[in-house]
């Protein structure tokens, strides 16, 4: 099994990001992603698409309700355009706190909104590319104006990929039904792409009439390395923490559920409420570690990786640099072997 092996970029400062797509693309990366957690992502994107020419570039993710798909429309085929073809548009949900509260944007249906965002996109973008008329009349959004002034008009590559986000069984059938890809959360084991994320693309793609092949699937869980075991051991207890956090968010319980872990969720999210944040990674056990992360140094990993995910996952996406002298090296054939 083959993986496309995508690197998501980790300096939150745009003037390093050429330096560090640059570096990526000459370590063999097939593709970079930028996420929106403190900053937002199209602006790495632009400067990593100025820096580089061969790798796919990514949003994961833009978040999509703070934003008009027309604005979002905009961006990406701008980027579309700019990168020579190379831009994949990845766009989330988030959670109904964040999304009223962070950004004071109604919180309604998420999943078929999500859906008919999509739709609309794809209706923009054959406006732009075919003349189509665009009359677009949907429950979430309506659009049927444009001029030829405002149109950017045909771009040469194409419009770009569509992957949304998805956890639950719901939001991985509108993948299924009308993406290009699912970009899979961090905290998804491989049991729960092989139960739950999979059937439901599949079963969201054949009623479309399309297929699972359809829709590429792409992520990682975590992944726990370095170049000695000391490293390994400190990155775990890392891992420990940002476990209690994701598990405190009662949207990612289910997955908890298929592993039998219930109890534990209901007491992070309790905690939670009570601003008890410390307190979270005292109820991760190893136990909970092992079953969302593969662990190991560099030369322990791809068969690790092809182990776990092979056969669920088509692009692996790597979200850490290499540690110490002749770790880069050694790095770089974690890679071309997860290629391989």
């Amino acid at each position: 099994m083959a993986f496309k092996v995508i690197f998501r970029m980790t300096t939150s400062d745009l003037k390093g990001i050429p330096d560090e797509a640059r570096w990526a693309e000459s370590m063999g990366f097939d593709g970079l992603c930028a996420d929106e957690t403190n900053h937002d992502p199209f602006f790495p994107i632009l400067l990593a698409a100025s820096a580089t020419s061969r790798v796919t570039l990514q949003t994961r993710v833009a978040l999509a309700f703070p934003r008009s798909p027309m604005v979002v429309a905009y961006a990406a085929i701008d980027l579309q355009n700019f990168s020579g073809g190379r831009f994949r548009l990845g766009l989330g949900t988030q959670v109904k706190g964040h999304v009223e509260r962070r950004f004071s944007v109604k919180w309604d249906s998420p999943a078929p909104r999500m859906r008919e965002y999509v739709q609309a996109l794809h209706a923009i973008w054959d406006n732009w590319q075919d003349g189509k008329d665009l009359d677009f009349q949907g429950r979430f959004y309506q659009f049927d104006l444009m001029t030829p002034y405002f149109s950017p008009g045909v771009c040469p590559s194409g419009r770009p990929p569509v992957y949304i986000t998805g956890v639950n069984p719901y939001t991985c059938r509108v993948a299924g039904e009308v993406c290009d890809g699912l970009a899979y959360h961090v905290i998804s084991s491989p049991e729960y792409i092989s139960q739950v994320i999979r059937p439901n693309i599949a079963k969201g793609a054949e009623k479309a009439g399309r297929s699972l092949k359809d829709t590429n699937v792409h992520g990682t869980g975590f992944v726990i390395t370095g170049p000695d075991e000391d490293t390994v051991k400190a990155e775990r207890e890392i891992v420990r923490n940002r476990l209690g956090f994701y598990f405190s968010t009662r949207t990612y319980h289910p997955v908890l559920e298929l592993h039998g872990f219930q109890d534990v969720g209901l007491r992070l999210h309790q905690l939670s409420v009570e601003g008890r944040w410390d307190e979270m990674p005292a109820l991760i056990s190893d136990e909970m570690i092992d079953a969302f992360s593969v662990s190991g140094v560099y030369e322990e990993l791809a068969d690790q990786l092809k182990a776990k995910f092979a056969g669920l996952v088509d692009d692996l996406v790597i979200a850490f640099k290499p540690v110490g002298p002749g770790s880069e090296a050694r790095f770089k054939r974690l890679i071309s072997d997860l290629q391989a």
